[in-house]
């Protein structure tokens, strides 16, 4: 795993589909736990750069479109600092408290597409909102859950064969 891929991942995710309409769970209490759970402060404000990284994100790993200035735009405050020690360098990284998760979100995804790249994917349920990052061996994981799309697709497509037979 890449540093904060758990973020990530939540956030991509924070926007599931439930009895077929797309839920948020980026807002009211939902959001606060979210935040909290990865050490935000659940302003306003960092809920709203959440929700704009997530479309963002969603739109450039669907390849929906080209939004490389909405991601431009949402790091454009961010720095890396160097501390330098006997022990070499270490990064930090600056940026506003109320756009901090959504900047840590965007690196772990720019470090996704680099370190493990093919891996970062949609569900395969088009049904599905929801995203995974393939780790297994082969790189050939389809669905963000086998308990859930997995199972569903493969009882579809057996559904189908047999119709068809």
């Amino acid at each position: 795993m890449v540093d904060d891929e758990d973020l990530l991942v939540a956030l991509l995710n924070s926007a599931p589909v439930v009895d077929g309409v797309v839920s948020e769970a980026l807002r009211g209490r939902q959001g606060a736990e979210f935040v909290a759970r990865f050490g935000g402060a659940g302003s306003t404000d960092e809920l709203g750069n959440l929700r704009r990284m997530r479309a963002a994100l969603h739109d450039t790993i669907r390849a929906n479109a080209d939004v490389s200035h909405q991601l431009a735009e949402l790091v454009s405050a961010a720095a890396m600092v160097p501390d330098v020690s006997p022990d070499g360098i270490h990064w930090t990284l600056r940026v506003p408290p109320d756009e901090e998760l959504a900047v840590r979100a965007a690196l772990s995804w720019s470090r996704v597409m680099s370190e493990l790249p093919g891996r970062l994917r949609p569900c395969a349920n088009t049904e599905c909102n929801l995203f995974l990052v393939d780790h297994s061996r082969p790189g050939t994981a389809r669905w963000c859950s086998m308990a859930t799309c997995g199972n569903r697709m493969k009882a579809r497509s057996h559904a189908k064969r047999q119709r068809s037979a």
